[in-house]
């Protein structure tokens, strides 16, 4: 390098003074992402530490307690390793309530889909009092299901029930809706009944669907069974997909048969018909009647592998039928 090229004191100050300027204009914005970071996990936390507290370490409990025999009380138990698994898989009591929680399943989440979207197609339309309608349609899905159950139990009850004494006002026999063969269809106008909930994911889905297709649709002579048929379903199949396997998560871990059961004990298990005799009512039997704390939690593991199967043979089964209106890039 000559003299000539050498740099000069100035270049060598300009140079150090922009490096420095460079240097202090990184350090705010590597501060405000630390500041971002901690903000995050700031109002985040609540949530974690409610995670970690209330769902793995009960979760492991459970695990922990599937491979022994411990019942609750008595300080007295022993490491059974996987007796509780195999007792499982060789009990036919729990292959018959499982099938039951499936049937329950399959007819449930279709019929509440179905009502519920109905219902939201309904007060989409333009219509006086649409907002009061659509609260009161709503209504149902924010009473607890504690309410419901009791709610149902009193309507549908063979002596004093409103729905026997409407069957008298015709001459009708009162019926026992509360014991087989009638219990599983009460069961079912309870999942039918909060269908607000659905209706309202389905109504905002709706809302999000352009009109411009439906007016095209129109143009080209469409009907409104054709236009909702292709065009308004393949636009929902995000919100179908959802509500799918929500439904089935929740109809398979549901306690509305035991709210429903008449009052009653038989050998100090409360009186369930057997048609509603499903998974977590076997469940519930094995942990609250019977103290069997082990085999319970190994029938709850079952269970989340089985959700989780359930839910993956969905998301497959469904990849080539759902439909995200976005681009590719964003996407993934």
């Amino acid at each position: 390098m000559t003299v000539d090229q050498m740099p000069s004191v100035a270049d060598r100050r300009n140079s150090a003074a922009s490096s420095g300027r460079a240097g202090t204009a990184d350090r705010p914005r590597s501060s405000m992402a630390a500041r971002r970071h901690r903000a995050f996990y700031m109002f985040t936390s609540p949530w974690i530490i409610g995670f970690l507290l209330l769902t793995i370490v009960p979760m492991a409990y459970a695990l922990w307690l599937s491979f022994t025999t411990y019942d609750g009380i008595s300080p007295h138990w022993r490491y059974v390793g996987l007796g509780n698994y195999r007792e499982l898989f060789s009990d036919p009591t729990t292959w018959d309530a499982l099938g039951r929680a499936g049937l329950f399943a399959v007819t449930s989440v279709p019929l509440s889909i179905t009502a519920g979207m109905g219902l939201a197609v309904l007060v989409n339309r333009p219509m006086k009092a649409r907002g009061l309608f659509r609260t009161l349609l709503y209504l149902p899905a924010v009473v607890p299901p504690v309410g419901a159950g009791i709610a149902f139990k009193q309507l549908f009850d063979q002596n004093s029930g409103a729905a026997n004494g409407v069957l008298n006002i015709f001459g009708i026999d009162a019926v026992g809706w509360l014991a087989d063969p009638y219990a599983r269809y009460v069961l079912l106008m309870t999942v039918l009944w909060a269908a607000g909930n659905i209706m309202i994911i389905s109504l905002a889905g709706l809302q999000d669907v352009p009109r411009e297709l439906h007016e095209a649709a129109r143009i080209d002579g469409a009907g409104a069974w054709r236009t909702f048929r292709s065009i308004t379903v393949p636009l929902l199949s995000p919100v179908l997909l959802f509500q799918t396997v929500t439904g089935v998560i929740a109809s398979v871990q549901t306690i509305m048969p035991l709210l429903l059961a008449p009052l009653g004990t038989t050998g100090g298990v409360t009186t369930v018909p057997q048609s509603n005799y499903t998974y977590m009512m076997h469940v519930f039997a094995q942990y609250f009647a019977l103290g069997r704390y082990g085999y319970a939690s190994a029938l709850l593991w079952i269970l989340f592998v089985l959700i989780l199967i359930v839910t993956g043979l969905i998301f497959k089964f469904t990849s080539g039928a759902v439909f995200y209106n976005v681009e590719p890039e964003a996407k993934k």
